[in-house]
């Protein structure tokens, strides 16, 4: 509260910028390090959530600023606090999602000592966030967090991190707040437009990929219209799958880890690719080998809000520098030629994507993961967000699932375990009417499963989907395939996820056939708590196209076996 003599202490600025800035919710764990920070809390219109590990707390950040595109915010505390938290703010690098780490740093006058849990952020977060600093002067303050506000968003997207001298945190200052800051949007040329245009009509294969940060569901709409009135085959980079119906007649299909073969035929065959959004990665980009580099076999337009990332890999015949919002928009002034002759090709596409995605493929065991992801894309209302972290388990989402609508997928590109949970929660926290749905395996589960208690804790009835087969399955799939028969540090002995479930205060159910996972999630709906369903997998459905022993097989006539 603002004292007699209208000072502020610096914990009470801090907050209140962040309100300035329309920040209406913070995932933080307590630390002493910025007591200051909770002691203004609750006088100001905040939702707190208290979350049982850094990490997790950055996810669920991390997950607000991804489905908002306005950044997430958590506050952790020096030394370990900050360290746990840098998985969250590794998964908002790579992803390009804004996000603002607020750290607890020992006091000013303890500085480069190595007090206790000192350390020097910049050096530590140098190489993560987009800009790291430090706040010495609490008079400085509506400045320095206005500009992370602006850095968070603007150009490629990513996190800031600023940490928090405690001294600091309590002198009192009267200093006015900072006004609200807007995303800012960089629009592509007329010049650029008329270009795009010439090179369609020239076109007789062309292709798009839809990918990236900074969308919004006016943006996935403009672009899907622009595929209508031109016919274009459309697919989307690994989880983005939302940004783009499923249903739509344009498109393709996703372009992830085990995308579908007819798909990279197609797009190794365009005479021009027109890339929305994306860096276009490791992973979309097949381990750098669908494009030549640095000069594409095809003419590449790239389309990116950050200008060092036209040309970083990949040379384009016309870069342009604009934000896929922006961009969206100016589509609509593009005209469609007279003729279109690769139409036919789109429907093909489709048609193909529809024939890869459609039944769940015969797996192993008594229950089929591909099934129940069927199940839950029939069934799940169409605005339910899917959220995921790390492993093969993820491929049938990848595969089965149609996310028909932006901001339903909530997965790290970057590829780290654990993100699901604190996900779900994060989203179901910003968003309570909305279906949250977590799918994760076992291994990835327990990564941050602790924070099931945050979810009871505030009554927040995500459901999560564990897919148990007993093992670090990626991994022991690597390992089959390049050391057959050889299995070391991939078996694990799990608990009983139902009691675990019951022993937080949620809801558990075991399922052990396919056809009893539909009750199973009704019953969790009822009751409305928290819940763990626990899916028994067999070991040997490793993804929905092979299993460990036609891995191990084929690896051992390889090597003469």
């Amino acid at each position: 509260m603002r004292g007699k003599d209208n000072l502020r202490t610096g914990g009470e600025v801090l907050v209140d910028q962040l309100i300035a800035h329309g920040t209406r919710e913070i995932f933080c764990v307590p630390g002493e390090s910025y007591l200051a920070v909770l002691d203004a809390f609750p006088e100001r219109d905040l939702q707190v959530t208290v979350c049982r590990q850094e990490g997790g707390a950055a996810m669920m950040a991390e997950a607000v600023g991804k489905a908002t595109g306005r950044p997430g915010i958590c506050f952790v505390t020096r030394g370990p606090g900050a360290t746990n938290a840098s998985a969250g703010l590794h998964i908002a690098r790579q992803d390009s999602t804004p996000m603002i780490l607020f750290v607890g740093q020992v006091a000013r006058d303890m500085r480069e000592r190595e007090a206790f849990q000192e350390l020097d952020y910049r050096a530590v977060f140098g190489s993560v966030a987009k800009w790291v600093t430090e706040i010495d002067d609490p008079a400085r303050i509506p400045e320095l967090v206005s500009r992370a506000f602006y850095t968070a968003t603007s150009g490629r997207p990513g996190p800031v991190v600023i940490a928090l001298p405690e001294d600091m945190l309590v002198e009192r200052v009267s200093v006015p707040d900072a006004p609200a800051f807007e995303p800012v949007e960089s629009w592509p040329g007329l010049s650029d437009m008329a270009k795009l245009q010439k090179l369609i009509w020239a076109a007789e294969r062309p292709m798009v990929i839809l990918g990236g940060s900074r969308w919004s569901q006016a943006a996935c709409d403009a672009v899907q219209r622009f595929a209508e009135r031109f016919a274009l085959p459309v697919c989307t980079t690994f989880r983005r799958a939302h940004l783009f119906d499923p249903m739509h007649a344009c498109y393709a299909g996703d372009l992830g880890i085990g995308p579908n073969p007819k798909l990279l035929e197609r797009i190794k065959a365009a005479d021009l690719v027109l890339m929305i959004g994306a860096r276009l990665g490791e992973l979309p980009s097949q381990s750098y080998t669908l494009f030549d580099i640095p000069t594409p076999q095809m003419k590449l337009v790239h389309v990116h809000p950050g200008a060092e990332e036209l040309g970083r890999v990949y040379r384009p015949l016309l870069p342009i520098q604009a934000s896929p919002t922006a961009f969206a928009a100016s589509l609509e002034g593009l005209q469609p030629p007279n003729t279109i002759s690769w139409s036919a090709g789109t429907a093909t596409a489709h048609a193909d994507y529809l024939a890869w995605s459609d039944k769940a493929t015969p797996v192993p065991g008594a229950v089929n993961l591909g099934e129940v992801i069927v199940w839950l894309r029939e069934n799940l209302p169409e605005d339910a967000v899917i959220a995921n972290g790390a492993g093969n388990f993820a491929a049938w989402i990848h595969r089965f699932y149609r996310f028909r609508r932006f901001g339903t997928q909530v997965a790290p590109t970057s590829g780290s375990m654990g993100y699901g949970v604190p996900a779900a929660i994060g989203i179901k926290r910003h968003s309570p009417e909305t279906t949250v749905v977590c799918i994760a395996g076992d291994g990835d589960f327990l990564m941050h499963g602790q924070e099931f208690a945050t979810a009871v804790q505030y009554n927040v009835p995500i459901i999560i989907v564990v897919a148990d087969n007993g093992m670090y399955g990626t991994i022991r799939m690597h390992q089959e395939r390049e050391y057959p028969g050889r299995v070391s540090a991939t078996q694990l002995q799990n608990p009983d996820f139902v009691a675990y479930a019951h022993a937080f205060g949620g809801y558990g159910a075991l399922v052990r056939k396919t056809e009893d996972f539909p009750a199973a999630f009704a019953t969790a709906q009822q009751i409305g708590k928290p819940a763990i369903l626990h899916l028994k997998i067999d070991p040997e459905a490793i993804t929905p196209t092979t299993t460990l022993e036609a891995i191990r097989k084929k690896a051992s006539a390889s090597q003469g076996g």
